[in-house]
């Protein structure tokens, strides 16, 4: 009952959006809306477990792709998880806007989204993490850090799983981590103007133009990516 009441949920939210009414929700289970709150304590309740079931595939893709390619080929890695990310939010665009896009009035995500929310960074971060035990990593220089930004780093390097890498300047754990938030803003930044219908009017060839950006954003982490675009074809600027 559980899962037909997420599924119905799910339904409502490629049509009417993230605001749920609860009695619509319950009337197409099967349920008096009475009956619903033996399942979901309330509509928060019901939407946390809509975005953490979200949160939970899309990691789950990503994760998948980037486990397949061989662990040496870190710029491969990286395209396999924005690709994996993409295709996600492209095949389930309800569920991308219930997590990326606008926040839902009177909604407060409560801690049990964090570490879900938390698993397509860990997976970007262990890229670059690889890529400096290696030593093949030339990350591009980075704006010195406000303290305030320093702070709020150091916070989360102390929940970070497993070993961090050790070293000074580039291959620091807070640079790195800097580095894997910018990638992580820059890849769904690129996802949500695609979902979100920014490029409609604009780039028809979207995978093209997606690898393309995927490839300018690892060069700001020093990984290169398989399969590069040479350009000998395209006209001159």
């Amino acid at each position: 009952m559980t899962e037909e009441i997420r599924a119905v949920a799910r339904r409502h939210l490629a049509i009417d959006g993230a605001n749920l009414s609860l009695r619509a929700v319950a009337r197409d289970a099967g349920l008096v809306p009475s009956a619903l709150y033996r399942y979901f304590a309330s509509r928060d309740a019901l939407l946390t477990a809509l975005i953490v079931e979200a949160y939970e595939a899309l990691a789950e893709a990503a994760e998948a792709a980037e486990a397949a390619v061989p662990r040496a080929d870190l710029g491969g890695r990286w395209l396999a998880v924005c690709r994996a990310v993409r295709a996600w939010g492209l095949d389930n665009p309800a569920e991308y806007a219930l997590i990326y896009g606008s926040p839902v009035p009177g909604y407060a995500a409560p801690e049990d989204t964090v570490n879900p929310a938390s698993r397509v960074l860990l997976t970007l971060s262990g890229i670059l993490f690889d890529s400096a035990h290696s030593g093949q990593r030339a990350m591009s220089h980075t704006r010195p850090l406000p303290a305030a930004v320093r702070e709020d780093l150091a916070r989360l390097m102390h929940y970070w799983p497993g070993e961090l890498p050790q070293g000074q300047g580039p291959s620091s754990p807070e640079a790195l981590l800097t580095m894997a938030l910018t990638l992580w803003t820059h890849l769904f930044g690129l996802v949500g103007f695609e979902v979100f219908g920014r490029l409609n009017n604009m780039i028809d060839a979207r995978e093209e133009y997606f690898d393309h950006q995927a490839r300018t954003i690892a060069d700001l982490a020093g990984l290169t990516t398989p399969g590069e675009d040479t350009g000998e074809d395209a006209e001159p600027a």
